[in-house]
């Protein structure tokens, strides 16, 4: 079976964004920079938002953070973003999720400049994904995309299903297979005779948070499988279907597939800084 290895890919990924931010260095140009937003005390969230400023700033880039108080009123955090929009130093912003629940999520992310849009879910940069002119792609969907694609798995004509409905991963994943003219179907929650479905499909992801949603006997023989979720188990961290306990089973059936640990995790974080140098160059 041909491992996904996104931790690699991810660290190759870096290096040529490492390597054109020291060709703009060495002409002197402004460097790019991604301003994190984050609210509240969250442990997990502030993992994260540590996690992406110490890779932007290994990569060359510059970031600053502005950790706000858990109480920050709507008002005051419009008043941030509408700042970082107006200040030509700052190429992509990043609104940490989830927000306090005192805060409109989807006002607050809509206020962010979608040329500004570091994640690449606001309104505008998904309705532009969706008519194929992308301004910026979201991370997890194209870390996946580009999984597939420099691995050299051809997507085109194949049936492809991905289990889960997301504005974060599910949605734009299966719009961006299509635009690879994969045959795509879309299952959910309600989706009923799931692993049949699945036993048709040339390639799996798997998006729902589920731990064993499916076993290696509901995949197809050389089938490809993208696990993009990040579940634990008794064995440690898992996936909705890759574990410690499938990885024989499905390394014997599959062609290829994604690893849980190391294989959209380390994509996601990469997309995400290739995207800041993407709105640099846009800027």
């Amino acid at each position: 079976m041909l491992l996904l290895d996104g931790k690699k890919l991810a660290q190759e990924i870096k290096q040529e964004i490492s390597a054109e931010v020291i060709r703009l260095k060495q002409k002197d140009m402004r460097l790019p920079k991604l301003s994190l937003i984050l609210v509240g005390d969250r442990a997990d969230s502030l993992s994260y938002v540590n996690s992406k400023e110490k890779n932007c700033l290994a990569l060359g880039m510059e970031c600053e953070k502005h950790h706000l108080p858990a109480e920050t009123t709507q008002e005051a955090l419009l008043q941030l973003i509408h700042q970082l929009n107006a200040d030509n130093t700052v190429d992509g912003i990043l609104v940490q999720l989830p927000l306090p629940a005192h805060l409109n999520t989807s006002h607050i992310l809509e206020a962010v400049d979608y040329r500004k849009d570091a994640d690449g879910l606001h309104h505008v940069n998904l309705g532009k994904m969706l008519m194929g002119d992308p301004y910026v792609l979201p991370c997890t969907p194209n870390g996946i995309l580009q999984l597939l694609k420099r691995y050299q798995i051809s997507m085109e004509g194949k049936n492809a299903v991905v289990v889960g409905r997301s504005v974060l991963v599910g949605a734009p994943t299966a719009i961006l297979l299509q635009q690879q003219h994969a045959t795509v179907t879309q299952c959910h929650s309600h989706t009923r005779n799931l692993a049949d479905i699945c036993r048709e499909a040339d390639i799996v992801v798997t998006a729902a948070g589920v731990p064993a949603l499916l076993c290696p006997e509901d995949l197809k023989e050389g089938a490809v499988l993208v696990d993009v979720a990040m579940n634990h188990d008794p064995d440690g961290l898992c996936g909705d279907v890759y574990s410690k306990k499938t990885a024989p089973a499905l390394e014997r059936k599959l062609f290829a597939a994604t690893p849980v640990p190391g294989g959209v995790g380390p994509m996601t974080i990469a997309m995400l800084m290739h995207n800041v140098l993407e709105l640099y160059k846009k800027h």
